[in-house]
């Protein structure tokens, strides 16, 4: 997507809400690594699909500084909650400051957890699970979530197309495009689901539970 596009599409989409204008910019000027904030057009997509299937129950893998969280909010069912889990502690203050202003703070429970520990305690099982955590637990997480997934419910996994660089076989120190790459071949192979990859900004891979 050249830059020129993208502009268009912002200009074209729905806009985003000051608030995570102002987070995203926040992230820009204070994070060593600000392209993982889900951002104007891919946040407008998630909350979307939020919209599109009304979810009671969202589980977000990685949280980073909320964003992608308070999107997936905006399209809850009455009563909706996301349950939001990040490892990283040292985002938290940032992210759970942002949350607690968002109209939706009420709605999303925001956990610091290894989300592989964390998951299997859950008692609920999700409509939507967006899963944007360690590249390297990818097939990880998957496993972990599907059993938590209701039967018909959406899983969105982000950056399965590694800036193109799942087209070629990884260098030996690349654990986490290897980890990629494995993963979407496991996925492509697995028929409990449908899938597809749609290839927006770095591939977000759309999954259905049969």
């Amino acid at each position: 997507m050249t830059e020129e596009i993208e502009q268009y599409i912002k200009q074209h989409s729905q806009k985003e809400d000051p608030l995570l204008t102002r987070l995203n910019r926040d992230a820009n000027v204070k994070l060593l690594n600000p392209r993982m904030v889900s951002g104007h057009i891919q946040g407008r997509l998630l909350s979307m699909i939020s919209y599109m299937i009304r979810p009671k129950r969202i589980l977000e893998i990685g949280t980073y500084v909320g964003y992608s969280a308070m999107c997936l909010a905006e399209g809850l069912a009455e009563g909706g909650k996301v349950i939001t889990i990040d490892i990283d502690e040292e985002i938290e203050d940032m992210a759970r400051s942002y949350i607690e202003q968002s109209e939706y703070a009420d709605k999303i429970d925001f956990r610091i957890a290894d989300a592989l520990k964390l998951i299997p305690e859950l008692d609920e099982v999700f409509d939507l699970i967006f899963i944007d955590g360690d590249k390297r637990e990818y097939k990880a997480y998957y496993e972990a979530a599907y059993d938590k997934l209701h039967q018909g419910g959406f899983m969105l996994i982000d950056n399965t197309l590694w800036n193109g660089k799942v087209l070629n076989p990884a260098a030996s120190w690349d654990h986490q495009t290897q980890a990629l790459i494995e993963f979407n071949d496991f996925l492509a192979a697995d028929e409990r689901v449908d899938r597809f990859i749609l290839p927006l900004r770095d591939g977000l891979t759309f999954v259905r539970k049969r």
